[in-house]
């Protein structure tokens, strides 16, 4: 994957150093951190949006817990790092600005691009707390992405997604491409109405069934803006797409709970199987238009 074309955003807000230093977070866990109550034991290996924060709090997934409380995002200037991964992020992040700008041009839209904030640990955020462990997040209250790029590592090291840092590279634009693509879902209005579905279901089951159509759409949002940087700066090297997909199969649900609990429970899914998320990716990638993520429909799943 090559980055040379891609213009660097303005919108990376970086807290690594501040978030390291301050150890932790004050109350030692007064506030739920992100994805907190979604499956017990396998919350360490999510990424993307947790139910819980589109129905603005844990309640209906968690049978009664206390609502999430927002608090005030450390202030933090924002541009570009200066490192190499903090150069990288802003690159990728840069680009999906600019594409996804296109793309609602076209449609008569105006695209608002979110703020990244890159940390390290634990951050207080819009919804909640930030913590490594939960992976990359999209936090539709305050419009951010949360990133811990330790988790890129993850992806090498834990998930076997990539063989090696320089495979890993199009892998971990696509984790910041799949968080975009929860933005892209709020600035559309489809978040608030999954939220709305999601507190009139009937059971766990089904919130989780639509957020799985949630996330797999975030999949096919990342492959629609890998389609159009292709088409803009041929920027993909031989084997990308492989590597891609071969991360989207290493965070299947089925693959996650096999490898974490010894048995897959299709009700607790709420990202998609392997094949799913491939499937997804490859829709977006290989269509290049919003129209091929209509995860919503019957036959989408």
């Amino acid at each position: 994957m090559r980055t040379d074309d891609f213009r660097p955003s303005d919108n990376v807000e970086d807290d690594r150093e501040a978030s390291a230093s301050r150890g932790g977070l004050p109350g030692g866990g007064g506030t739920l951190g992100i994805g907190m109550v979604v499956i017990i034991g396998l919350i360490s290996w999510y990424f993307g949006i947790d139910p819980s924060v589109l129905l603005n709090g844990a309640q209906i997934l968690s049978g009664g817990l206390p609502s999430q409380q927002s608090a005030p995002t450390p202030p933090v200037t924002a541009g570009t790092p200066t490192d190499p991964t903090g150069k990288f992020v802003a690159l990728v992040l840069g680009d999906t600005e600019d594409r996804w700008k296109e793309i609602f041009a076209a449609e008569g839209r105006t695209y608002h691009p979110p703020r990244l904030r890159l940390f390290s640990g634990a951050e207080e955020g819009g919804c909640g707390v930030a913590q490594s462990a939960t992976g990359p997040f999209y936090c539709p209250r305050d419009q951010r992405i949360y990133l811990d790029i330790a988790f890129f590592d993850d992806l090498e090291r834990k998930f076997g997604a990539c063989s090696d840092s320089k495979a890993c590279r199009f892998s971990e634009a696509y984790v910041i491409a799949h968080e975009v693509g929860h933005h892209v879902q709020d600035e559309l209005g489809f978040l608030p109405r999954v939220m709305q579905m999601q507190e009139a279901a009937a059971s766990r089951a089904e919130v989780n069934r639509l957020q799985v159509r949630v996330e797999l759409q975030a999949d096919c949002h990342a492959g629609v803006w890998a389609n159009r940087a292709q088409q803009k700066h041929h920027f993909l090297d031989p084997g990308d797409v492989d590597q891609a997909l071969q991360t989207a199969s290493a965070i299947g649900d089925d693959r996650l709970q096999k490898r974490a609990q010894g048995y897959v429970v299709p009700d607790a899914f709420t990202h998609g199987t392997s094949a799913q998320r491939k499937r997804w990716f490859l829709n977006g990638f290989n269509g290049g238009k919003r129209e091929a993520c209509d995860t919503m429909s019957a036959a989408a799943l």
